[in-house]
Formats: C-alpha cells, sequence, structure tokens
C-alpha cells in the first residue's frame, strides 16, 4: 500500500496556513532589509562622539542635541531653505505646465498629435547629461544666472516630459462623457480643464506632484553644476556632502544631518502614499 497524502479541509487548510507563514516571513525579511538601515541611522545619530561607530548599536546616552548642533551649522538653516524653495517652485511649475499640455494630447484631435506624444516620449529617454554643457552656457554667459537655482527652477515651468506622459495616461482614464457634459452646459475648454478634469484628477496629479518633489529634493546634479560657486544657493542634497567633510570624524552629527534630509521626503510620502500609489496605478489603465 502507498502513503496517501493529506486531502479534504484539514489537508487544505494545513497547505494555507504554510503558504501564509512563507509569505508573511518573506514580507517581514524584506521589511527589516529596508528598515534597518533607517534605524541604524538614527540610532547613531543620538549616539556621543566616542560610541559613534564604535561596534555597540544601542545608544548609552540619548543625545538628541546632535540635530540641535546640525543646525547651528553655518548655512544649514540657508540650505534648507534653498531646497524648499527649489522643490516647491518646481513642483508648482512642473504641474501648472504639464496639466494643459497633456490634456491636450489626451482630449484633442489635431494634426501632429501622434508625433507630438512620440516627441515627448523621445524626450524622456535623452539623458540631461547630453545636454548639460549648452545649457549651461546659455544659462551663464547669455542669461548671467549663474550661482543660483533660477537655472534649474524656470525651465520646469514649460513643462516635464515625464509629468507630461503620466499624466496623459491618467486623463485618458476620465470618460467622455463627463466632458461632453460639461461643453454642453457651456463650459469651454480652459473651464472645463479647471472644474471638471483637474478635481477628478487628483490622484495623478498627486503622483507628479510627489515624483518632481522627490527630484528636486535629492536632486545633486543640477546644483552641482550651477550653484556650487555661490554656497548661499546651496541645496541640502549639496551642502550635505560639505558638511559630510567639516565633520568626517562626527559620525553623529553627520548621520543627524542626513535624517534631517531624508525626513521630509519620508514624511511626504507617509501622508500622501495612497494618493501616490493610485495615481501611478491608474496612469497604466488605458493607452
Amino acid at each position: 500500500m502507498t502513503p496517501t497524502t493529506a486531502t479534504g479541509p484539514a489537508g487544505h487548510r494545513a497547505r494555507s496556513a504554510l503558504r501564509w507563514i512563507a509569505v508573511h516571513t518573506t514580507a517581514v525579511a524584506a521589511a527589516l532589509f529596508f528598515v534597518l538601515p533607517f534605524v541604524f541611522v538614527l540610532l547613531t545619530s543620538v549616539m556621543s562622539d566616542e560610541q559613534a561607530m564604535s561596534g555597540e548599536l544601542w545608544p548609552h546616552e540619548w543625545h538628541w542635541s546632535n540635530y540641535a548642533e546640525v543646525f547651528r551649522t553655518p548655512g544649514f538653516l540657508t540650505w534648507w531653505r534653498n531646497s524648499l524653495l527649489y522643490a516647491g517652485l518646481g513642483t508648482l511649475f512642473t504641474v501648472c505646465s504639464s496639466v494643459p499640455v497633456a490634456y491636450a494630447l489626451a482630449r484633442f484631435r489635431f494634426r501632429g498629435r501622434r508625433p507630438a506624444m512620440m516627441l515627448v516620449i523621445a524626450t524622456m529617454m535623452l539623458p540631461p547629461q547630453v545636454i548639460v554643457i549648452p545649457m549651461y552656457l546659455v544659462w551663464t554667459q547669455q542669461l548671467h544666472l549663474s550661482g543660483s537655482l533660477w537655472p534649474l527652477i524656470v525651465p520646469m515651468a514649460f513643462g516635464d516630459a515625464y509629468a507630461v506622459f503620466l499624466l496623459r495616461q491618467f486623463l485618458l482614464t476620465i470618460p467622455r462623457e463627463y466632458l461632453e457634459s460639461a461643453k454642453v452646459d457651456g463650459c469651454g475648454e480652459l473651464r472645463t480643464l479647471v472644474r471638471i478634469v483637474v478635481p477628478m484628477a487628483k490622484p495623478g496629479i498627486a503622483a507628479v506632484a510627489l515624483f518632481q518633489f522627490f527630484f528636486c529634493w535629492n536632486d545633486y546634479f543640477g546644483p552641482q553644476i550651477y550653484a556650487a560657486q555661490n554656497p548661499g544657493a546651496w541645496t541640502l542634497s549639496y551642502g550635505l556632502e560639505s558638511f559630510k567633510s567639516a565633520h568626517s570624524v562626527d559620525w553623529n552629527l553627520t548621520m543627524a544631518a542626513t535624517l534631517l534630509v531624508m525626513a521630509p521626503v519620508v514624511l511626504v510620502f507617509f501622508f500622501a502614499q495612497k494618493a501616490f500609489v493610485e495615481g501611478v496605478t491608474l496612469t497604466g489603465v488605458k493607452g
């Protein structure tokens, strides 16, 4: 006689329990893989100078004054203000300029619509390093804006290819009946966009805004090119390198500064993750 395998409700429950344990064990391991580096940075940031990077993982005393010391560093508050200016204006300009373009590409029927969309996609594939030299010459020698963040902020008022693509994909999911009803009620294209499309496209706009905010906040390449010669125009991402050089042996202060740079991004994503996930998910529903 050959042994029989477990069948019936009992066997099904056993397999379901094993599958549940395997899935949740993998999820917990993945979560720890991503969370533990942040925990290490946090614990190191509140250690004393002697204990930091000594091999001990738990602080003997919690030195929260390290964060106050970071803020007292000359220039840190200026870097913080510049990062908020860069990320805030950059996000605002990108959203305001990309929404009308995406709406036109999604809903208007005109000659050259498909080549225009192909041009947007081709622009997404163009590395920024390819055009950095001619753009630098224009902004610094023709417009005399070197040593500032305006060469990075002003172009965002003319749209962003990735933002246009994402918003266009999202706007395609809005039923045309809503737009036709608005036109029957006497709304023009601009009023339809402002009163009907924008409220319905909030998840997509939120996703684009978060992407742009994260990009501007973490941007190191742009400030290095245009603002390196003016410390008063440095952002946190670029100023952190100078901070690390000045406190190369003060790992507790370096970790505290690193955590302060990461904190706004983590908080923004934490409170807006629902809209972010919904917007990213729905952008691929219809092409």
